[in-house]
This record gives structure tokens, sequence and C-alpha cells, in this order.
């Protein structure tokens, strides 16, 4: 039985995405695209339709500025990001929930770069996970499968056994093409429709415990799946 199919369920473990899932980085985010935004030329409109949230920087500043420049493209939303973590957060609910997960069944895989995963961990004062992915890790970002395949394997587990938790349709993609379950989380995507075996409003409306060879997921209470 899964999530979809009833309000609790065990996995092998759980892979958590961290920007709009287990912290909020929204307004740093917000601050530093529209600075490089502006000095790259690009306008608002432009990098709405490009972003989409969840996808790798890198990725998405070479679908603005085309070939030639994403390298250094690339490198200036690197350095804005790093440096700007001043109101990056914890999500409510997820001090709670890390703290009743076994040590070894459960990983961060991120879209970030590694400096930057550190500098938002750092800046929230996140646990360590067992185990980080990040998009240095991988030649392909989210929504691409690659970053959860290789965060079960790095935890030893297969894929089809963990749960993903996302906040973002390009995670969630991507969870699915990896073959995990998922649950949402409407924190960057309030309204709309979410892909996922179970969509909570917050993780505070979600309980984790260990058992044996796992871990049990418990959804205390549901948020509508959109539409």
């Amino acid at each position: 039985m899964t999530l979809q199919e009833q309000s609790s369920a065990v996995y092998a473990a759980v892979l958590f995405d961290m920007d709009g899932t287990l912290v909020d980085s929204t307004a740093a985010i917000a601050r530093c695209w529209t600075t490089w935004a502006l000095e790259h030329g690009v306008t608002a409109e432009q990098l709405a339709a490009a972003a989409g949230h969840g996808r790798p920087a890198p990725e998405i500043a070479a679908d603005l500025v085309g070939a030639e420049r994403a390298e250094q493209a690339a490198a200036r939303i690197a350095e804005l990001e790093v440096a700007d973590v001043d109101d990056v957060v914890q999500l409510p609910g997820v001090p709670d929930l890390l703290a009743g997960l076994p040590a070894d069944r459960w990983a961060v895989v991120t879209s970030c770069s590694a400096p930057l995963a550190a500098a938002r961990m750092g800046a929230a004062d996140l646990p360590t996970p067992p185990q980080l992915v990040t998009f240095d890790d991988v030649s392909r970002g989210k929504p691409d499968p690659e970053c959860f395949q290789l965060g079960a394997r790095r935890l030893g587990v297969d894929p089809a056994d963990c749960l993903v938790v996302e906040d973002a349709p390009a995670g969630l993609a991507a969870a699915r093409a990896a073959g995990c379950a998922t649950l949402a989380v409407r924190t960057t995507h309030p309204e709309g429709p979410l892909e996922a075996d179970a969509v909570v409003a917050l993780l505070s409306q979600v309980r984790m415990s260990p058992v044996a060879g796992g871990v049990r997921v418990e959804v205390l209470e549901r948020a509508p799946h959109g539409a």
C-alpha cells in the first residue's frame, strides 16, 4: 500500500528536495535572480517563462542568454546566490520531521551546486544529511531522474522503495521517472495541480518514524491536489 491509497506507508528511504521543501529561500532567490536579470538584459517576463522552480540555475541561465554567455552567466548567479542567504530558514515542521528519521535512511537531493547547498543549509541550521546529491554530482538536472537514482544508490536502496518529498513539478516529474513514490508540499505552488501520491500544505502535517528496514511515513492532513 502507498500514500496514494492510505494515510501511512513504509519506505526504505526518504529523499528530500531542499529549497521550498526543507528550507525557505524564496526571498533570497528572487533578489538574486532579479539582480542577475538586470545585469544580463533579461526581462521579468523572460525570467518567469524560463525559470521553472526546481531546475538547476546553470540550465536556466543558458536558456536565457545562450550558449556563448552561459558559463559566465552561470558563474554570476552562483556568486550572487552563495552570498545572499541572510533570511534562509527551515520551513515549518522540518526540525521535528528530520529529528525522527533514522540516520542512514534519508538524503537531500537538490538542484543547487555544492557550495550553494552548503551555504543555505548552514544559514538555515539544517542538519547534515547522511547523503547529499547536488547539481555538481549529475550530468542532467531535474526533471531528469538521474539525481534521485543517485540519491537512492548512495543510500544503498532501490529508487522504487524510496519516497521523494518535493515542492516543484520538475522535481516531482524527476521522482516519478526514477520510479519513486512522491509527496508534494504546497509551499511554492499553493494552487494548481501537483502530480504526486499525496499532497500536504506543510511538512508539519507529516510524521516520520523509524521501523525495521526503513521509515514509516504518516500523512496527518492532506491538501487538495489542485485542478
